[in-house]
């Protein structure tokens, strides 16, 4: 199956610079590109696309609004965010508004391709590790209430190997992490992830670590509350 991909940067050189790297790949095509948020609504209006490639900071609508406006359609593509050091702090509110992950514009081609790869196959988080410190840096931009207790009322519907294995989601441990920290197989491990996403409503990964943080569940730190 073929990859279709939508690329959406205000920098033309830097589309044509991603574009030649996965124009090169016999999985992947893309099929259209956009310089702003409002150009990047209208094309996908009329245009299939599998996978957004999203830049942040852009004219007219900025990547995180472009973002939101996307994912709040039904069967919406998937956006990966492409961010610089100088504007993760996009990064969070682009996670929140659903993105299933995000990428420095300066990552390795093989990285960003393996990326891509994962976010089309529903994989979500391309690098838990990343994501946490990431959130960590930017707890102060969590709302108050995340110093508290869990409000969040689905929470209670996770059994307590599910609460589990979302503290470890949290903490960026991928499947086979969580697998060998509770001595359970990577199929097992991957069915309570199933669960809980269905229970909370949460369309991927990415959404479980933003939803511990804001809930307290997880501490600045990446540690779980007592």
């Amino acid at each position: 199956m073929t990859i279709r991909l939508m690329l959406v940067d205000d920098q033309v050189l830097l589309r044509t610079g991603f574009r030649m790297v996965l124009a090169a790949q016999p999985d992947m095509e893309v099929v259209a590109e956009a310089g702003d948020g409002v150009e990047a609504l209208q094309v996908l209006r009329s245009t299939p696309v599998d996978v957004v490639l999203m830049d942040v900071r852009m004219p007219k609508l900025d990547g995180v609004e472009t973002t939101r406006r996307i994912c709040s359609e039904p069967g919406a593509p998937r956006v990966l965010i492409l961010t610089t050091f100088d504007l993760d702090e996009y990064a969070f509110s682009g996670l929140k508004a659903g993105a299933s992950g995000f990428m420095l514009k300066d990552v390795p081609p093989h990285e960003l391709l393996a990326a891509i790869r994962a976010v089309h196959s529903g994989d979500a988080v391309v690098a838990p590790s990343t994501t946490r410190r990431l959130l960590d840096r930017f707890s102060s931009m969590l709302p108050s209430g995340a110093t508290g207790q869990p409000q969040h009322k689905a929470l209670d519907r996770l059994t307590d190997r599910e609460r589990e294995v979302m503290l470890l989601v949290a903490q960026g441990l991928s499947n086979g992490e969580i697998a060998a920290r509770l001595v359970l197989s990577e199929a097992t491990v991957k069915t309570h992830v199933g669960r809980i996403l269905t229970k909370l409503e949460l369309r991927d990964r990415v959404q479980v670590v933003v939803l511990a943080y804001e809930t307290g569940l997880v501490r600045a730190g990446g540690g779980a509350r007592p």
